[in-house]
C-alpha cells in the first residue's frame, strides 16, 4: 500500500539523480503531481535503466535513506520530497553491470582517415580553408615573391659574411643595443642543427658565454662551460684583438 505523507513544499522539487549504473550525478526538476511510474519513465533517459527494473530510494540532504518509493501509482509529492534531496536508482537487472556506463573502452568510437576528413565540407579544416585563415592563409602572389626574395637575399648575405671568417681567427662580437663587446677566438663556422642559417662559434676569453661549444646535445667545438657561444656572422668582426674582459647577455647568440 502507498504510504501517506503531506506535501509541505513547492509543487516541484530540484533533485539529485544517481544510479547503480554510474557514479555521475545529475540534477533535475520534477513536478510533485506525477506518479512514481511516470517518474521512472523519465529516469530511463537519465540513467539508462529500464523502468521495470528500477527501485527508487529517496535520500535526504545529509545522505541518509528516507524511504524506498515502491508504489508506482503514488504521487511523487506523497513522499517527503524536497529541494536538494537525492533519488538513487537501483537497477535490479542481472544483465546490467554496476558502473557499465563509465567504461569508455566499450564505447564504439567514430574514426575517419585524414584523406576522408579533408574531403568533408562541414569540418573545421574546411571552414579554415574557406576563410583562408591559419595555415591556409594565402599571400598575394607579389607579396609572397617579395618575401621569398628578401629571405634569399638575407641567406646569401649571411653566407658571404660567414665565408670571410676563418676558424682560429681572433674576433670581436658586437651585437647592437647590447654593450659591451666580447672578444675571443673563432672555433666554428657553418650551419647548425639548432637553428637555420650560418653561425659563428666563438670561444670567449672570459666565461661570458652560454655553453661549452655544444647546443642541444651536439658538440660543435670544445671549450670550458660558459666560455662558448654561437653568433650570427653580421655581429662578428675578425682582426687583431687582444684579450679583454667583458659581460653581455643577449638572445642573438646561442
Amino acid at each position: 500500500m502507498a504510504q501517506d505523507f503531506s506535501v509541505v513544499t513547492a509543487s516541484y522539487a530540484n533533485l539529485q539523480i544517481t544510479s547503480t549504473l554510474n557514479n555521475f550525478p545529475s540534477e533535475k526538476r520534477f513536478q510533485k503531481d506525477m506518479t512514481i511510474g511516470t517518474l521512472k519513465g523519465k529516469l530511463e533517459m537519465i540513467t539508462g535503466s529500464s523502468s521495470a527494473a528500477m527501485s527508487l530510494q529517496l535520500f535526504n540532504k545529509d545522505g541518509h535513506l528516507v524511504i524506498t518509493m515502491s508504489d508506482d501509482a503514488a504521487l511523487l509529492g506523497s513522499y517527503p520530497v524536497d529541494h536538494g534531496m537525492r533519488i538513487h536508482v537501483v537497477d535490479s537487472d542481472p544483465n546490467r553491470l554496476r558502473g557499465e556506463f563509465e567504461d569508455l573502452s566499450k564505447v564504439e568510437k567514430f574514426e575517419i582517415s585524414a584523406e576522408e576528413y579533408s574531403k568533408r565540407t562541414d569540418s573545421v579544416q574546411a571552414f579554415k580553408k574557406k576563410l583562408k585563415v591559419g595555415q591556409y592563409q594565402e599571400l598575394d602572389p607579389d607579396e609572397a615573391a617579395r618575401q621569398e626574395a628578401l629571405k634569399k637575399e638575407k641567406e646569401d648575405e649571411e653566407e658571404r659574411l660567414a665565408g670571410a671568417i676563418t676558424v682560429g681567427s681572433r674576433c670581436q662580437v658586437n651585437i647592437p643595443a647590447t654593450p659591451p663587446v666580447k672578444r675571443g677566438t673563432v672555433m666554428f663556422v657553418g650551419k647548425t642543427d639548432f637553428k637555420p642559417g650560418f653561425w659563428i662559434g666563438v670561444k670567449y676569453d672570459e666565461p661570458l658565454g652560454k655553453n661549452d661549444g655544444s647546443v642541444k646535445g651536439k658538440q660543435y667545438f670544445e671549450c670550458l662551460p660558459k666560455y662558448g657561444g654561437f653568433v650570427k656572422p653580421q655581429f662578428v668582426a675578425v682582426g687583431d684583438y687582444p684579450e679583454e674582459s667583458f659581460d653581455m647577455d643577449d638572445d642573438d647568440e646561442m
